[in-house]
């Protein structure tokens, strides 16, 4: 590593709630508009991609997984905190009541490997109890109501009524729809 980046630490920025990629799109054009690319290097949000199923269909969507956070990775002068700490939107740095403090490798590396988790995990649009008809399979058109909902299979388990019987079936979020 050279010594510009040695000097480098990732630290966590809070933000007003919902204007994440705002501040970090601000920061980077003022880090440019200031030639302090060298010491203010990367800004992050933290998102990952989840499987959102509604109306029978699954999308992906990118899901900000810390709300209210931007990470930045720089060299902490006072030049590079007055730009991150009065850009509009920014509330403080995360740290003790003077300094902020840095993120440990170990925390960056984890955080920058679940933003990468190939498998994303399900979102449904769904809750216990609620009326659902199948769509799919064997028991097509039948209407029973969800006892369980597994989001990281992206599975229900429904209750039908088969032979008059209460029956508890796995079915994909796909399969489904409420009514």
């Amino acid at each position: 590593m050279d010594k510009k980046t040695d000097k480098q630490n990732w630290y966590i920025v809070s933000v007003y709630s919902g204007q994440e990629k705002r501040v970090s799109n601000q920061i980077k054009q003022r880090t440019k508009a200031n030639n302090l690319e060298d010491t203010i290097t990367e800004v992050l949000v933290p998102t990952q991609n989840k499987i959102v199923v509604s109306e029978g269909k699954k999308r992906t969507v990118e899901e900000k997984f810390l709300p209210g956070y931007v990470f930045v990775k720089m060299e902490m002068n006072d030049k590079t905190w007055q730009i991150i700490r009065n850009t509009e939107g920014v509330t403080a740095f995360v740290g003790t009541e003077k300094k902020p403090t840095p993120l440990s490798a170990e925390e960056v590396k984890r955080i920058l490997a679940f933003m990468k988790v190939e498998q994303p995990s399900y979102q449904a649009n769904f809750a216990v109890g609620d009326a659902v008809k199948v769509l799919d399979g064997p028991f097509t058109d039948f209407v029973g109501s969800i006892s369980e909902i597994n989001d990281d299979k992206g599975q229900v388990t429904v209750l039908l009524s088969v032979f008059g019987r209460e029956t508890p079936v796995f079915l994909d979020f796909l399969q489904i729809t409420r009514l």
